[in-house]
């Protein structure tokens, strides 16, 4: 064996695993573990899969919106007098309000930036009636000029913002071994309320009845009377509320806190799941975002933790090569009330 590949061999023999028993014994840990993610990336994933099903635009920028949430979550509880480092004494009630004005702020924060993006960035193009590939690059422009703005931090010596906790995880019940802790059921649970809502929005209402007219016909739907402008407001706004209660989530799940490009990899994740349920499809959303949660974390526990990313992104494709419309493939414009 040539002297200068035996040290690369060895360190990747304890890079690259496959450990079947590990596996099986975390298989439920990894369940759990993988839904609460999943949950996250559902949330973010709905506003990739409503603005394609509107405006087929990708909006990588979506994920930056999400990231503006997760500092908005930490300065209401700064703000609130919470420092990280600690846990305070609070009752069922105060936290309850303290989450919950969390909620409203990272959701109005977040929808607000969404909307903010789609009139300067994305108004002016479809007035000029620019092709899809500048909707492409500005939405790759956007998305840096959001990351740099939140990188102002730098220059007073922060890097991020640690996670403060006004929640500690304990266990509720357990599921086949699998512990399932409160901060978890929340997740999941408010995930999945949240994608009830946003689809009795788009399939139930008045203004839901104008996306999807929007999404299948735009031209039609502006003969009808539909206000396509409004509509496509209404869809970044969704979007971005949605974002903002994601970010909430993952404030209280992710030691780590907001970091001004942490969005980069979530963003890629949940686009890939939208992709993986069926792009400008609710239901594909929530599907897509539940399994790739899942199956990532399969990957770790089976290849090791350097390989999570890389199973979860292996899956899709595989899913895309047999089904390319993703796994449900119905579009945001054929659904039905």
């Amino acid at each position: 064996m040539h002297p200068t590949l035996t040290p690369f061999l060895a360190q990747s023999d304890q890079w690259i695993h496959f450990d079947v028993g590990g596996f099986l014994d975390q298989f439920w840990n990894n369940t759990v573990a993988g839904l609460t993610q999943g949950g996250i990336y559902a949330l973010i994933a709905l506003g990739y899969t409503l603005v394609y099903g509107v405006l087929k635009l990708i909006n990588f920028a979506h994920s930056e919106v999400f990231v503006v949430g997760a500092f908005a979550v930490w300065l209401t509880f700064y703000g609130l007098g919470f420092r990280a480092g600690g846990t305070p004494e609070l009752g069922a009630f105060q936290i309850i309000l303290y989450l919950g004005i969390a909620l409203i702020a990272a959701a109005v924060t977040s929808g607000t930036t969404a909307v903010a993006l789609e009139r300067i960035a994305y108004r002016p193009l479809r007035k000029r009636n620019a092709p899809k590939l500048a909707f492409l690059i500005t939405a790759i422009g956007a998305s840096f000029a959001i990351q740099y703005i939140l990188r102002i931090d730098q220059f007073f010596g922060l890097n991020q913002r640690p996670q403060i906790r006004l929640l500690d995880p304990h266990v509720m019940f357990s599921v086949f071994g699998a512990d399932v802790t409160n901060i978890d059921v929340i997740i999941v649970v408010a995930s999945i309320l949240l994608w009830f809502v946003a689809d009795y929005f788009i399939n139930r209402t008045r203004l839901g009845r104008g996306v999807r007219a929007v999404a299948q016909d735009p031209d039609t739907a502006s003969l009808m009377g539909v206000n396509k402008e409004r509509v496509i407001v209404v869809t970044f706004l969704v979007g971005g509320l949605l974002a903002g209660a994601a970010a909430l989530f993952y404030m209280m799940k992710i030691p780590q806190g907001a970091i001004f490009n942490g969005g980069f990899l979530l963003g890629i994740k949940a686009f890939a799941a939208a992709v993986l349920g069926g792009i400008g499809n609710l239901r594909g959303a929530l599907v897509g975002g539940l399994l790739l949660g899942v199956i990532e974390n399969y990957g770790q526990s089976l290849f090791g933790g350097e390989w999570k990313d890389v199973v979860a992104f292996v899956v899709l494709v595989l899913v895309l090569m047999l089904r390319p419309t993703g796994l449900l493939g119905e579009s945001l414009g054929k659904a039905r009330v």
